[in-house]
């Protein structure tokens, strides 16, 4: 693995915005970058973050198998008591997930680490599946990169797949999103497509605007009956809405399903290890309050159970005092987790996202930044496989 400069395609920003990714440039930053890109071999994708990816995945379904029977690690998770039972039949009755990313520090030396796992509401997914495929393949055509180029990335084609798998054709499909958020209604349109090509009929609504007529059915704001929501709206923030008390009895397909609620939940990572001690894709991690001095007595990161975009990370034990990002999160509880040290390439810091499309491993993002943890606006840089 390596970083490489690459030049960019003239008039790239042009064709961005016409394809509607006009989000390429957040508050006057870039958050698309394609003056380098990522270099790795087939070697380090198959056995460094495929395989892994897939080995990770089963071992969370053998958490939630686990979780689910277990009152006290529903506790644990801080998962309501009036949703536990509807997670719970979520669960055993195989309700089909769609997508999630894992989140690894590598370098391309040693085992990759799992930093955390987003399972319900990850976003990147249409810079993934379709932008970073378009650079590639006409930095190819342009001569810059070489025919045999290829890239770890069959995020389009996966979808569409699993959207055809899990639904008819014609099926009506709603997707939801806050309508006040860019890269949030980019993706939602972009898995529209996806299920458009499938022989879906998707329809947007947005997640401030969903209600619940008399007979407790889900509906958009012209009164259609919603069968089949995706939302891009974590499930502990739609516990807390006026239509939460609904969702156990409502007829409607979530995606993700009731059961991502526990894999979308830092909790996930004490538990792991606790299951799967000294795997090598693991960092040690417990809850707060009962990790063991030899554990504490070592650089560490202080987690929430719930947050999004790396808000209220702390990192203690590097420095004199503890560094934190900003945020709201924490009510709930936290997590402790092993530091790792984050890979660095020149002046930047590297995070890699490796997305699970029904339940295979199935490409790879990165994101850039000056700062150690990866938020939102880390940029976005394109990934090659080129054998030297």
């Amino acid at each position: 693995m390596k970083r490489i400069d690459i030049p960019e395609r003239p008039g790239w920003k042009e064709q961005a915005e016409e394809l509607g990714f006009g989000f390429h440039t957040m508050y006057g930053a870039p958050y698309w970058d394609e003056s380098r890109a990522y270099q790795f071999s087939l070697r380090e994708i198959e056995d460094d973050i495929e395989d892994p990816s897939q080995a990770l995945y089963g071992m969370c379904l053998d958490l939630v198998d686990r979780v689910v029977h277990d009152d006290a690690l529903l506790q644990k998770f801080a998962i309501p008591k009036d949703y536990r039972d509807w997670i719970r039949k979520s669960w055993t009755s195989q309700d089909p997930s769609l997508y999630g990313r894992f989140d690894f520090f590598y370098d391309g030396s040693g085992p990759a680490k799992l930093l955390e796992f987003n399972a319900d509401t990850p976003t990147a997914l249409y810079e993934t599946g379709f932008f970073q495929w378009v650079w590639l393949e006409q930095q190819m055509a342009a001569g810059v990169l070489p025919e045999n180029a290829d890239q770890f990335n069959s995020v389009q084609d996966r979808l569409i797949e699993r959207f055809a798998a899990m639904f008819g054709p014609g099926y009506h499909i709603h997707f939801a999103s806050s309508k006040d958020h860019d890269e949030d209604r980019a993706t939602v349109r972009y898995l529209e497509d996806c299920a458009k090509q499938a022989g879906l009929i998707p329809h947007f609504v947005a997640v401030e605007e969903i209600g619940v007529d008399e007979d407790g059915r889900f509906a958009d704001t012209d009164s259609f009956v919603i069968d089949a929501l995706f939302k891009l709206y974590p499930y502990e923030d739609m516990f807390r809405e006026d239509y939460g008390p609904y969702l156990p009895g409502a007829p409607i397909q979530l995606l993700e399903p009731p059961w991502k609620a526990i894999l979308s939940n830092k909790a996930i990572l004490p538990l792991l290890w606790e299951m799967f001690p000294d795997h090598p894709n693991l960092l040690p991690a417990y809850f707060d309050g009962e990790a063991p001095e030899s554990f504490l007595s070592l650089p560490h990161v202080k987690k929430p159970l719930f947050s999004r975009e790396g808000a209220n990370i702390t990192v203690r034990g590097l420095r004199d005092e503890e560094t934190t990002t900003p945020g709201d999160y924490g009510a709930e509880g936290h997590i402790l987790q092993g530091y790792a040290k984050p890979p660095k390439f020149g002046d930047d810091y590297v995070m890699i996202g490796s997305w699970i499309i029904g339940g295979q491993a199935s490409g790879i993002c990165l994101r850039e930044d000056k700062a150690p943890v990866t938020q939102d606006l880390s940029r976005f840089v394109p990934h090659v496989i080129l054998e030297d």
